[in-house]
């Protein structure tokens, strides 16, 4: 046997659930078609991820927290939703009692950088880099993973986490349903004149959606939802006329928009697996579920899959990924259905509602506003489910 689990993808959640398999004693392979260099020193791509308290509890607990820059960690205090031309705000703020802050924002290539620096700490763990997967096979005693160099490995466990387009999902026969919501994302980082007071601002206006992340040192991540055309063209803009574009967006809030970063596009698209487990083999992250960025929960129900399957793996202190391995994975995929598909249909609900351009939708988004403030239960629970304080403890 070449390894006890074979994890299919070296992002983030790759690279974190491999972690932890190597710190319960397991041996991982991680095979991913990147070339080593550009996992272990990753790029700025735009993406920021707002993190839980429970994901941070994940991230200490696996090891990755401690290195991520404490600098580079951003509060993220407060939030707020606006729809169109009204000056009426829905507001999130921490609930008496919790965590004095809903969050923290990252970057995403920070995290896939100390992901890999705790992966390798580990003489349990071992990565092949640039190496396509070609098939997946399992039968009652191992599962076999062949490259397309002509390599095979075999192992007692496949985890793929090689993101919503998984090919490794695709391998193993299992169907995904997506939703292609017609729109493509901008992402960059910029400087402003006027302070966030660390609150992350959600505005749907008629013709586009923009959000703002708040990061240190008055920088925002800039989020522009738009048709891929007016996408592409923003991109294609040279800066002085992009920050004029942005400061015109945010209806002069912040004041004058510097730009910092380069600008990324990204299509958004969501999926939803059919099946979450196969024979041997068990889908986590994105793989398993990719979400619509617009509640920020896409990582952090990634981190929560890794931690749902690690405990019924090793349910019992067992470490055996032999004998009854089909029900713990069974039980996986239920605990992470049920956790996660409420989660995705609201989330597909709330931007339809919210992309919708007829006059009677309107009056619904505002209505769903004025009811989130009002409703103090329901707020409630929404700052419980966006930050997660003290939650999955087991």
């Amino acid at each position: 046997m070449d390894f006890d689990v074979i994890v299919i993808g070296a992002g983030p959640a790759g690279l974190c659930v491999s972690s932890a398999l190597a710190a319960r004693g397991f041996k991982v392979g991680i095979v991913e078609r990147l070339p080593l260099a550009a996992i272990a020193e990753p790029a700025f791509d735009g993406r920021e991820i707002a993190l839980t308290h429970r994901s941070v509890r994940i991230l200490r607990d696996a090891g990755v927290w401690e290195h991520i820059p404490a600098a580079q960690v951003s509060e993220l205090r407060r939030a707020a939703v606006l729809n169109g031309s009204s000056p009426y705000r829905l507001r999130f703020d921490p609930t008496p009692g919790s965590e004095a802050v809903l969050g923290h924002l990252v970057a995403n290539h920070l995290i896939r950088h100390a992901a890999y620096r705790r992966a390798t700490e580990s003489p349990a763990v071992t990565i092949l880099s640039d190496r396509t997967v070609l098939s997946l096979h399992a039968d009652a005693r191992d599962a076999v993973v062949k490259t397309a160099d002509g390599e095979a490995w075999r192992c007692r466990l496949v985890i793929a986490a090689d993101s919503r387009h998984s090919q490794a999902r695709r391998a193993a026969g299992i169907a995904a349903d997506m939703v292609d919501f017609g729109k493509t994302m901008l992402v960059c980082r910029m400087r402003h004149q006027a302070p966030h007071d660390h609150t992350a601002l959600e505005w749907f206006q008629d013709a586009f959606t923009i959000a703002l992340l708040p990061l240190n040192a008055d920088e925002s991540s800039v989020v522009i939802t738009e048709t891929s055309g007016e996408a592409a063209r923003l991109q294609s803009l040279d800066e002085p006329a992009f920050e004029l574009d942005v400061r015109q967006r945010l209806g002069d809030r912040l004041g004058a928009m510097t730009l910092t970063s380069t600008r990324h596009l990204y299509p958004l698209v969501a999926t939803y697996s059919r099946r979450f487990v196969g024979p041997r083999l068990a889908l986590v992250g994105d793989a398993a579920v990719g979400m619509h960025p617009v509640t920020a929960h896409g990582f952090n129900l990634a981190l929560q899959s890794q931690e749902a399957l690690l405990q019924e793996l090793t349910r019992e202190g067992s470490r055996s990924l032999d004998e009854g391995v089909d029900a713990r994975l069974r039980r996986y995929e239920a605990r992470h259905r049920r956790a996660s598909l409420p989660l995705y249909l609201a989330t597909n609900a709330i931007v339809r509602l919210y992309t919708d351009r007829r006059p009677i939708a309107g009056i619904f988004r505002q209505a769903a506003l004025r009811l989130g403030n009002h409703l103090r239960p329901l707020n409630a629970s929404i700052v419980g489910l966006l930050s997660e304080s003290g939650a999955g403890r087991r």
